[in-house]
């Protein structure tokens, strides 16, 4: 079994042209409809108290309060954890009316105070055009001042930039630092880019082993290409004892996620039974719908020509629903399950 487009120099060169798909994150939350690879988030709450009173009131979705108290204490004490969460309520729009000019002034206040989170988020803006022309050199050098205090969003981003070799000469050495650092920190997407580097050897020595752990690791925080290399990895024995049975579990999670790929290696082992029963109608219906979502298979498509024309029909109705809700392709959702 292999993982098709997902592996080699194509895996490495949609790593490069993930940085869009990041910059999601930089949308209000009031627009966001995909669940975003790095989001931005406020700040953790400082231990002061008083501070929990806005950060608190922020999480529980009373936003006119927040805005209040946040604004009492940038008022009283300078805070720029409040200047933060200012930024960020005037970005969404969240119980003010959205203002994105207003969020780059508080934004750039924080910055100025040396917060991480302020910095992503101007990052963000600068790199998208949010308050102002973009500016990738600007953008840049904020992911890099909030990746050296421990920003991993902002590591992992700033290792996209080399990987994608435009703003800065292509380094994959030095993308494989900034992404250990967010993997090391629980970034998925982190975890995902470094497995990557691994299994090519691409500024690291290759070591299949490891490139297997941090799949892994990306697997169980449900990252859907994660998911989809763990399992052939799993399924050929790469980097990891075989495991067929495994393989299967994480294929159908990533399949139900809509990935193609999950949906149409999952029809393959229903087709042969290798890891779980064999289930013709069950492989036809996920060929139907990987083909739908732009996964061919020949193998697949001859499978079925050879079936029995009462259990064709099982597969067709059986992928209707799918069908009827699939997602634009390369954007995986959720979708109806047996």
């Amino acid at each position: 079994m292999t993982a098709g487009r997902h592996l080699g120099a194509a895996a490495l060169n949609a790593l490069a042209c993930a940085l869009g798909a990041s910059l999601v994150a930089a949308a209000p939350a009031a627009k966001r409809q995909q669940p975003a690879a790095a989001p931005a988030q406020p700040a953790p709450a400082p231990a002061d108290p008083d501070a929990d009173l806005a950060y608190g009131a922020f999480q529980r979705g009373l936003y006119i309060t927040a805005f209040a108290e946040a604004t009492r204490r940038v008022e009283q004490k300078g805070d720029p954890k409040a200047m933060t969460l200012l930024g960020e309520i005037y970005a969404d729009g969240l119980g003010v009316p959205q203002d994105d000019q207003k969020a780059a002034e508080w934004y750039k206040l924080a910055v100025d105070r040396g917060d991480r989170e302020a910095m992503f988020a101007l990052a963000m803006f600068r790199m998208t055009g949010r308050a102002g022309p973009r500016d990738r050199d600007e953008a840049a050098r904020l992911l890099a001042a909030a990746a050296k205090l421990g920003h991993a969003v902002a590591a992992y981003n700033l290792g996209l930039l080399y990987l994608e070799g435009q703003l800065f000469p292509q380094d994959f050495s030095r993308a494989a630092e900034l992404f250990r650092t967010a993997a090391y920190a629980g970034n998925a997407e982190a975890q995902y880019a470094l497995a990557t580097l691994y299994k090519e050897g691409r500024g690291v020595p290759q070591d299949l082993r490891e490139a297997a752990r941090l799949l892994g690791a990306a697997a169980l925080a449900e990252n859907v290409d994660a998911e989809v290399e763990y399992a052939i990895a799993l399924f050929n024995g790469t980097g990891i004892p075989k495991n067929e049975t495994a393989a299967a579990t994480y294929l159908r999670r990533a399949a139900h996620r809509g990935s193609p790929i999950a949906q149409n290696r999952l029809a393959f082992m229903y087709a042969t039974g290798r890891g779980i029963p064999a289930d013709p109608v069950q492989a036809a219906r996920w060929h139907l719908i990987a083909k739908a979502g732009g996964s061919s298979d020949p193998y697949l498509d001859d499978f079925i020509s050879r079936m029995k024309p009462e259990d064709r029909a099982k597969a067709e109705e059986a992928a209707k629903p799918w069908m009827m809700v699939m997602a634009p392709a390369n954007h995986p959702m959720e979708a109806p399950r047996p």
